[in-house]
């Protein structure tokens, strides 16, 4: 994952950064390398070579190339990255839109806007590329990438899809089974289902015991007697494969 800042203001461009480095610190499961230019011309000439990042955060105005110049370049690129303005005024929010930016924020520089931002950059780049797992709840048709389901829980006949984040989404009644409703990302090689009402993330799996599975949320998750042999060969075998 790459990030790149363009701002002129060397001060918010160090600003920028400092709350960049913090949030990779307070969430070290979500890695990116940094890229800054002070000189909105060095990122034009960067995009026209091809080398395009997942996320741009860049100001508004700056000299010569405007963000809405850099963003119109990268998608002429054919590049869908996230792009996060930050500005100091707001007349340029319809602008922002035409360009598909997902954020538009004011300065000083928020860091509680910015981090959310950030967050939601993370999961539309990573949606992009992902499968997407759908939950029919009672606000609506809810989406998350299959990356940040930890694991699926079939409770009172209703799907409690628990995220990494510590989120958990709950359907409305489940019409089918268990098995039916998770079919297809069951099909998945890193999804297993290890109880009739279980279905996990192999990814997130801890530990593996005789009778049960630690997930990293530190859930414990029964294994059932009759899958049991099943899925310890499937893990295993699941293991062995991720660290060849």
């Amino acid at each position: 994952m790459k990030i790149t800042i363009c701002d002129d203001s060397i001060e918010d461009l160090l600003k920028i950064e400092e709350l960049l480095l913090k949030y990779k610190t307070l969430y070290p499961g979500r890695n990116f390398e940094l890229e800054k230019f002070s000189d909105p011309s060095r990122l034009s000439h960067t995009i026209s070579a091809g080398k395009l990042s997942d996320i741009y955060i860049l100001d508004m105005l700056m000299p010569k190339r405007t963000g809405i110049d850099l963003a119109h370049q990268i998608r002429e690129a054919g590049c869908e990255s996230a792009i996060i303005y930050i500005t100091s005024s707001d007349d340029y929010a319809l602008d922002a839109y035409e360009v598909r930016a997902i954020r538009y924020l004011l300065k000083p520089i928020n860091e509680e806007k910015l981090f959310e931002a950030l967050h939601y950059s993370l999961t539309y780049t990573k949606v992009k590329n992902e499968p997407i797992y759908l939950v029919k709840t009672k606000e609506g048709l809810v989406q998350t990438s299959y990356s940040q389901i930890e694991y699926i829980e079939n409770a009172s006949r209703k799907l409690e899809v628990h995220l990494v984040s510590g989120e958990i989404l709950k359907s409305l009644f489940i019409r089918q089974s268990f098995e039916e409703e998770t079919r297809e990302i069951a099909q998945m090689r890193n999804f297993l289902q290890v109880h009739k009402s279980f279905l996990v993330n192999l990814d997130h799996v801890k530990r593996l015991t005789v009778d049960s599975i630690i997930m990293e949320s530190g859930r414990q998750l029964p294994v059932s007697k009759t899958k049991a042999a099943k899925v310890k060969r499937e893990y295993l075998l699941f293991v062995s494969g991720k660290y060849k």
